[in-house]
């Protein structure tokens, strides 16, 4: 997978824009669909699809990462969004310059998702943004990617618009689909109340015993 969006990225060094296209929906597999331009390209590498588009004002990059067959769905809610937090930090690490900006949850459907914006700077003023969002499932990792220069940042929200709007995800997938259980234990900051509460408690009672022994 790191292989793939390293390539993605130095494809989207060199977007230009083409002729206005409407979006068709294409089949990523039996569980998803998104819009893309009709001249899209697929390529099929280890079992991973990657599906790339020209745009208006875009480029366009879909990533379908399968998981191993015998992976069950996460147990919590925790695991689940430490796998996203690893995956942007991935893609971050792929390209040199790069942050990762406005870094956030968000649903897809019944799925929870996290969505952000990849900042690379070559040093020069070439300013290259791609706008991402993951999805995780048991049975794969789907990354939607739309990248673009930052000149033109003001002008791809239609575009843009139409393209992450158009993802869609089979209503048979659920959120158990991801994680098992929405628990995710004691809060650090929970168990340092609990404790210091705690010891507040036996300081008291202590007190209260040593004032009884004395009078």
């Amino acid at each position: 997978m790191k292989k793939l969006i390293l390539i993605s990225a130095i494809l989207s060094l060199f977007i230009t824009p083409g002729f206005s296209q409407q979006l068709k929906e294409v089949q990523i597999d039996s569980l998803v669909t998104v819009s893309l331009p009709a001249e899209y390209q697929k390529k099929d590498t280890l079992g991973q699809q990657v599906y790339t588009a020209n745009g208006d004002l875009g480029y366009m990059v879909v990533l379908r990462a399968p998981n191993a067959k015998n992976t069950l769905p996460l147990k919590k809610e925790r695991d689940f969004n430490n796998v996203l937090k690893d995956n942007v930090k991935n893609i971050q690490a792929e390209s040199n310059n790069a942050s990762a900006q406005f870094v956030r949850d968000t649903t897809i459907g019944a799925l929870k998702a996290k969505i952000f914006t990849l900042k690379t700077d070559n040093g020069q003023g070439d300013i290259q943004l791609r706008n991402m969002l993951l999805v995780y499932t048991t049975g794969a990792i789907y990354t939607f990617e739309y990248a673009y220069p930052n000149n033109r940042q003001e002008v791809i929200q239609k575009e843009f618009g139409k393209f992450i709007n158009s993802i869609k995800f089979s209503p048979a997938l659920h959120r158990t689909d991801q994680y098992l259980s929405s628990a995710n234990g004691m809060s650090p900051t929970l168990m340092i109340g609990l404790i210091g509460g705690g010891i507040l408690i036996i300081i008291v009672v202590l007190m209260v015993r040593r004032r009884m022994e004395l009078e």
